[in-house]
């Protein structure tokens, strides 16, 4: 079983066991959250599409870490003029365990 799941402005495909990472989450390390934003559900082939949400259903996972991701160099060059700038930011994320898909 899977579910297509909104959370935080992006769109996930969980299952149960599975480990994702997410956009950072104020909620405490070790808590649990639901999320009720579910899109789409497959149960064994029986697929369930929402309109735009699945009435009912909803995923619970668990809080794993607060980290940051890789480093990204965001470099912008303006080839005969002279112009060059190098930038960079690591994006804050939350570590997320599927739980349950109910």
């Amino acid at each position: 079983m899977y579910a297509i799941v909104d959370i935080a402005g992006q769109q996930f495909k969980v299952e149960a066991g599975k480990k994702i990472y997410v956009h950072r989450l104020a909620d405490e390390v070790g808590s649990t959250v639901t999320f009720d934003k579910v899109l789409l559900t497959d149960n064994d082939g029986a697929v369930t599409v929402g309109t735009p949400y699945v009435e009912g259903a909803a995923v619970k996972a668990k809080v794993l870490e607060h980290l940051k991701g890789n480093k990204v160099i965001v470099f912008k060059k303006i080839a005969h003029k002279g112009f060059d700038k190098k930038n960079g930011h690591r994006q804050y994320l939350t570590r997320l365990e599927i739980e349950s898909i109910a």
